[in-house]
C-alpha cells in the first residue's frame, strides 16, 4: 500500500515513499506533478531552499485541495543560509513560501566540514522543533563524524539522514551506523538521475514483471530506506508508486546489493565544504 509508513525516533510517522521536486521550476509543471501524485496516493513531498521552488510547491499543494494535516512536507536549509541567525530567518521564509505554519520534517542539506557552523544551525532547528514548527528535524549527507558533532553537543538526535543511495552507490556501513542509533536513512537519487539501464536490474524487471525503476525503489524500501524519486511526468509518478504489491527475494536483494561500484552523482562527503 502506498501509504506505508516508518516511525521516526520521536514517534512521528513518515511515508516510506514521497515525491521529490528537485529541478521542477515551472508553475504549471509543478501543479500537474502534485495533482498526479495526490491522485496516485502520494502524501509526502520533498523540496529544499536550494531548489528555488518552495513557492511553486506551496501553491500547488494549496491548489490540490488536500488538507495540510493529510500530507507530509519536508524542506531543507541551503548551504548559504547556514549558521544560527540565517537558519532561523530562512526557516520562517520557507514556511511562508510553502503556505504552512509547520514542517513535518526540516533538514540541514549539507553539513560541510565546519563543526561550529553545523552545530549553530542544528540549535536553530532544535528551537523550531521545541516550538512545534517542525514535527521532526534531521540532516542530509552526513557521515558518522558529522552526526557525532551534533549528538555530542546538542539535545535532539537527528530523526533522519537523507543520503545518496542507489545500486551503484550503496553505503551499507553508514546505513547500519544510522539504524543502530535510531536515525532513519532516506535515499536521494535512487534512480541514479535516470541512468539505471543496468543488465541485472533489467533481468529482475523481467522476472518480476515490473520496470527497472520499480525494482530499484522496491529494493530501497525493502532495505529499510525512505525513498523520494523525482519526477514531473504522470506515467512515471504512477509507476514509481506501484511497488507495494510484490517483494524481492533475498537472493535478488543481495544481487542488487552487490552492484555497488563506488559511483556517486554528488559531492564527496569527506571533503565537500562551502562558504
Amino acid at each position: 500500500m502506498i501509504n506505508q509508513t516508518v516511525t521516526l525516533n520521536n514517534g512521528v510517522k513518515m511515508p516510506v515513499l514521497g515525491l521529490g521536486v528537485y529541478l521542477a521550476t515551472d508553475a504549471e509543471e509543478m501543479q500537474n506533478a502534485v495533482r498526479y501524485a495526490m491522485e496516485a496516493g502520494y502524501r509526502s513531498f520533498d523540496t529544499a531552499q536550494m531548489y528555488h521552488n518552495e513557492e511553486l510547491l506551496g501553491e500547488a499543494l494549496e491548489l490540490s485541495g488536500v488538507p495540510r494535516k493529510e500530507y507530509f512536507l519536508t524542506s531543507k536549509v541551503d548551504t548559504c543560509n547556514m549558521g544560527y541567525e540565517n537558519t532561523r530567518r530562512t526557516f520562517q521564509e520557507s514556511l511562508k513560501k510553502l503556505k504552512t505554519d509547520y514542517f513535518d520534517l526540516f533538514l540541514i542539506h549539507w553539513p560541510g566540514q565546519r563543526k561550529e557552523r553545523l552545530i549553530e544551525s542544528w540549535r536553530a532547528l532544535e528551537e523550531f522543533y521545541k516550538e512545534g514548527k517542525a514535527r521532526a528535524i534531521g540532516v542530509c549527507n552526513c557521515l558518522p563524524r558529522h552526526l557525532n558533532w551534533i549528538m555530542e553537543e546538542c539535545e535532539v538526535v537527528p530523526a533522519l539522514n537523507q543520503i545518496e543511495r542507489h545500486p551503484l552507490w550503496n553505503p551499507t556501513e553508514l546505513f547500519a551506523w544510522c539504524k543502530e542509533r535510531g536515525i532513519q536513512p532516506e535515499a536521494w537519487a535512487p534512480l541514479i538521475r535516470g541512468s539505471f539501464d543496468i543488465p541485472q536490474i533489467q533481468e529482475l524487471a523481467a522476472k518480476y514483471k515490473k520496470t527497472g525503476a520499480q525494482i530499484i525503489l522496491r529494493w530501497d524500501v525493502q532495505s529499510g530506506y525512505v525513498v523520494i524519486p523525482k519526477s514531473v511526468h504522470k506515467d512515471r509518478i504512477i509507476e514509481n508508486a506501484d511497488i507495494f504489491d510484490f517483494e524481492l527475494e533475498e537472493e535478488d536483494m543481495k544481487l542488487i546489493d552487490g552492484l555497488h561500484t563506488g559511483f556517486t552523482t554528488g559531492w564527496d562527503l569527506e571533503t565537500y565544504d562551502y562558504e
